[in-house]
């Protein structure tokens, strides 16, 4: 596998990793960087990622081939729950070496691929692999989201601590403005913090704006 796959995570579910991870593909491919998402584990759907989806749309471009033959949503369980419970009630297990390979064919057709996991950094895959631990054990760089919302920056600072202690490296922040939150003071004042704390401890790591669009 190339060096070109980058983990998206956040700091929790439904913080916007999927909208993030569109609008990433989006920006790099009009860049002229050939980028593909792909949802490691898919749960809530049946027959298609509904995550894969979204990114399409915020892309702008329909299905590609990758998506009708699954190597872009290589599993897909049907109860929307954490996906080693996902697996347990669908009666069937996480196929590692299917999305493995999955990412790798995705590795060698593309200059980048955006891998979107499945809610926050600490989510179980299986009883006894964490989706933290499986973006170690791979070496992925690590794309995290986070927004302004209250309590986003204690969040946030636990998943470096993890991020930390696993020696994972943190390519980018991206700050997710979408949806918009109501209180534009505690918007500001989150991203400021952040920032400082990546300026002072995460020098070589990128911040970015996910704004909203229209």
């Amino acid at each position: 596998m190339k060096d070109n796959v980058y983990f998206v995570s956040g700091i929790d579910t439904n913080i916007g990793k999927s909208y993030a991870t569109g609008f990433i593909a989006r920006t790099w491919n009009s860049e002229g960087r050939r980028t593909i998402t792909q949802k490691l584990i898919q749960t809530g759907s049946t027959g298609m990622s509904e995550d894969i989806e979204l990114h399409r749309r915020i892309m702008g471009c329909g299905l590609l081939p990758e998506d009708r033959n699954g190597l872009s949503m290589p599993e897909i369980y049907s109860y929307p729950c954490s996906p080693h419970l996902a697996a347990e009630i669908d009666g069937r297990p996480v196929d590692f070496i299917k999305i493995q390979k999955a990412t790798e064919e995705l590795s060698d057709r593309y200059d980048a691929v955006l891998l979107e996991g499945a809610g926050g950094l600490m989510v179980p895959l299986t009883r006894e692999l964490l989706t933290i631990d499986y973006i170690a054990r791979n070496g992925f760089p690590l794309i995290y989201v986070t927004s302004g919302r209250l309590g986003s920056i204690n969040h946030f600072l636990l998943g470096l601590e993890a991020i930390r202690a696993r020696d994972i490296r943190l390519h980018t922040v991206a700050y997710n403005l979408y949806p918009p939150e109501d209180d534009e003071r505690i918007c500001r004042d989150t991203e400021n913090y952040i920032r400082n704390i990546l300026a002072s401890d995460w020098p070589s790591t990128r911040f970015i704006t996910i704004p909203v669009l229209e």
